[in-house]
């Protein structure tokens, strides 16, 4: 039986999911929290196997609860939940240790096989492009999705670890000394090597995979 927690500062929120969660045999509800110090204490408490968090909530936010309880030692595999497509917040909960992220308005499916996923010791990452079109032909991104990376250059390292901290092209040129059209060659071929369409999944896909 996997253990889930729930917190989300909607009351309506967390009984929906709830609600649902009930519909799928292994796994149970176990306790709620509807603000960031709730979360922490209910956690500490209870100790739940998966935690599903609101990105956005009082007091602390998703980030940066899951950065607290993974101070403590305490983080259980969490999936961070949001209405929106969120880049920052999504890269910063993967840095901080979160192992998934999920858009709301995701399937009953999508939603248990993330909470077994992670359950389980993996990662999912889910970033559709449109809400509502089917899951198969959104612009989703899993851990698995990829074959393993082609070993990345040096160099190339160094470009993706200045990627992480957010900076442009310009930027990444200007602190290593290059041209920028040579930053692009490298920023090209780590998108390749990682199997990734965009600067956003490269990073998180080097976090996940601690190439940086």
């Amino acid at each position: 039986m996997i253990r889930v927690c729930i917190a989300d500062d909607q009351a309506l929120i967390r009984s929906g999911l709830k609600a649902l969660l009930t519909l799928f045999e292994g796994i149970v509800v176990c306790t709620e929290a509807a603000d960031g110090e709730a979360a922490v204490d209910v956690v500490a408490a209870d100790r739940p196997d998966v935690l599903l968090l609101d990105v956005r909530m009082p007091k602390l936010t998703g980030v940066e609860v899951v950065e607290t309880l993974a101070a403590r030692g305490i983080l259980p595999p969490t999936l961070l939940l949001t209405t929106f497509e969120d880049d920052a917040a999504l890269v910063a909960g993967v840095r901080a240790g979160a192992r998934g992220f999920l858009l709301k308005a995701v399937t009953a499916e999508t939603l248990v096989e993330a909470i077994r996923t992670v359950a389980g010791g993996g990662a999912y990452l889910f970033a559709p492009l449109t809400e509502g079109l089917d899951a198969a032909r959104t612009g989703a991104w899993r851990d698995d999705a990829f074959e393993t990376p082609d070993a990345l250059t040096p160099r190339e390292r160094e470009v993706l670890k200045l990627m992480t901290s957010g900076i442009s092209n310009g930027e990444i040129a200007e602190a290593l000394r290059l041209s920028e059209g040579t930053v692009r060659n490298h920023v090209s071929n780590i998108l390749s090597k990682l199997g990734v369409s965009d600067r956003t999944r490269a990073v998180l896909r080097a976090l996940e995979r601690k190439l940086v």
